[in-house]
């Protein structure tokens, strides 16, 4: 993977993470409620908006990367099946697809590294 390649890679995977998390903070009446709709308790909402927003601007500077790849593979997998399971409906099935996409773009990540643009290869 060309040293390039990567840090477009990581901002590719990021800038969703980074943009939830901030429209989440704007709107954060709105989405604490919609978690609790879904059976997921509104008080993990910070944790939450910690993980995408601090998770994602982690990969764009390239800082433990792989342990973050993993992390936001693993969430992206899990809020796919609880808020996305809907499959008879298309656009859930859309984005339920699109997080799978996702987490496998960031298993690829945690399994090749940072590049060399990036903190974890700092010299």
């Amino acid at each position: 993977m060309s040293k390039y390649s990567s840090v477009l890679a990581r901002v590719l995977l990021a800038h969703i993470f980074v943009l939830a998390g901030m429209s989440k903070i704007t709107a954060y009446a709105g989405t604490q409620g919609y978690m609790e709709m879904m059976g997921v308790p509104g008080m993990l909402l910070p944790l939450v908006i910690i993980l995408e927003l601090g998770g994602g601007l982690a990969l764009v500077v390239g800082w433990q990367t792989r342990w973050m790849a993993y992390a936001l593979a693993a969430f992206s997998v899990i809020s796919a099946v609880i808020f996305h399971s809907n499959l008879s409906d298309q656009t859930q099935m859309i984005m339920f697809m699109k997080n799978f996409a996702i987490a496998g773009g960031l298993l690829l990540l945690a399994e090749h590294g940072a590049g060399a643009f990036s903190l974890d290869n700092r010299k």
